[in-house]
């Protein structure tokens, strides 16, 4: 019995461990689905005034709405729509009550790709603070106003604007553009994922456990 019992506790230790945190990361996705769900019933929200001083930490998804008019000073960030490839988002500078924020119009085509023209409109979107940036990204074209991902203190230098995004729900703004709202689908949840992974390898530990001891039994027999 002493042959067995060591590699029966460390097996038994070892697929309660995995399992346990199987369990966790199936806690941790339901968490996950959860913060999702506000994020979503956030950004449906009614639209409100935009705050004096908005912060990421307290405004993230805020649904704002707001009265004003362009001045035709945008850039442009590269990005990428689903059945039609490359395309470009129009940021535009964008003045409300005496203030000069921003505001993502959408997308227009590589070939659709024209400078803004003044005007004024109603904006209504969801305040948002993209992580877009990371070490790969190549530096804007601060000379053509071409940006490689959404860097919003940037941005607001090169436009002369506050660092405030709105991102616009509807068609807003000459030359028109496709509206790209803000949504979750960029958030990651995989914690379903990690889950099987775990349990996975707890069904892989137990089973290897099961042959250890049945390879004792035998030279014991």
């Amino acid at each position: 019995m002493r042959r067995f019992l060591i590699p029966l506790i460390f097996g038994l230790g070892g697929f309660a461990i995995l399992s346990a945190l199987g369990i966790w990361q199936l806690q941790r996705h339901q968490w996950k689905q959860s913060v999702l769900t506000e994020i979503e019933a956030k950004i449906a929200g009614t639209p409100m005034t935009l705050p004096i001083e908005p912060t990421e930490a307290e405004h993230e998804y805020m649904p704002v709405s707001a009265i004003g008019g362009y001045n035709g000073k945008s850039v442009a960030v590269l990005t990428s729509v689903e059945r039609v490839g490359p395309a470009y988002r129009i940021v535009s500078a964008f003045l409300t009550n005496d203030r000069w924020i921003m505001v993502d119009r959408g997308w227009v085509s590589a070939e659709d790709l024209k400078p803004g023209l003044p005007g004024s409109d109603h904006v209504a979107g969801n305040l948002h603070w993209p992580d877009e940036v990371d070490g790969w990204t190549p530096e804007p074209d601060l000379e053509n106003g071409i940006f490689y991902a959404r860097d919003v203190a940037t941005m607001a230098e090169a436009l002369g604007t506050e660092p405030i995004l709105i991102v616009a729900r509807e068609p807003t703004g000459l030359p028109p553009a496709t509206p790209m709202p803000v949504g979750t689908e960029g958030i990651p949840n995989n914690h379903w994922g990690y889950a099987i992974q775990w349990f996975g390898l707890a069904l892989v530990w137990l089973g290897m456990t099961a042959f250890l001891l049945w390879r004792i039994h035998r030279r014991t027999v």
